[in-house]
């Protein structure tokens, strides 16, 4: 139950820090958001299998185009975020019925507190990297409008690195 609480009260702070970049409305702000032929430029085709290479967007995130339980979703990778995070919308896109989810985690956002479900996606790739059964929290999408790809994803890895604007992901 106390590693319950802790990894709530983790995910509770990340989301309180992170939220307001995703909100912010700044003309001067670049679109936090790649394309698939953004990362697909940037990577290299002799990549070997189980490898995958995301580019920084203009203010240092690492963007890229996964896809979760077969479906594409965008994602910032969040090293701070101990569970990837969803929002309802991207939920259903996914085939998760939303009612059947119970909102009872408290989680305290930049918009306030709000309710989190817990959920197992079936998998989460990107590129030729894929980690089957990945733990993830359903948010309300007034408290979270992207997607985190936080460590229940990264942990499960081999590696991964940045080294100047390149995030190499390694499985």
């Amino acid at each position: 139950m106390l590693v319950r609480t802790l990894v709530f009260v983790s995910v509770a702070a990340v989301l309180a820090t992170q939220v307001p970049r995703f909100l912010e409305k700044d003309a001067e702000t670049v679109p936090a958001t790649v394309s698939a032929a953004d990362v697909a430029a940037a990577t290299p085709a002799s990549l070997p299998s189980g490898v995958a290479l995301l580019k920084a967007d203009g203010r240092g995130h690492y963007i890229g185009s996964f896809k979760m339980n077969g479906k594409p979703v965008d994602g910032l990778v969040d090293t701070g975020a101990s569970l990837v995070a969803i929002n309802e919308t991207t939920a259903r896109r996914l085939g998760i019925s939303i009612a059947g989810l119970d909102f009872k985690y408290p989680i305290s956002t930049a918009n306030g507190r709000t309710d989190a479900a817990l959920i197992t996606l079936q998998r989460v790739e990107i590129g030729t990297v894929r980690v089957e059964k990945v733990e993830a929290f359903v948010l309300r999408d007034k408290a979270l409008s992207n997607t985190l790809i936080g460590m229940s994803f990264l942990k499960r890895l081999d590696a991964y690195a940045a080294e100047g604007d390149t995030m190499r992901l390694t499985r």
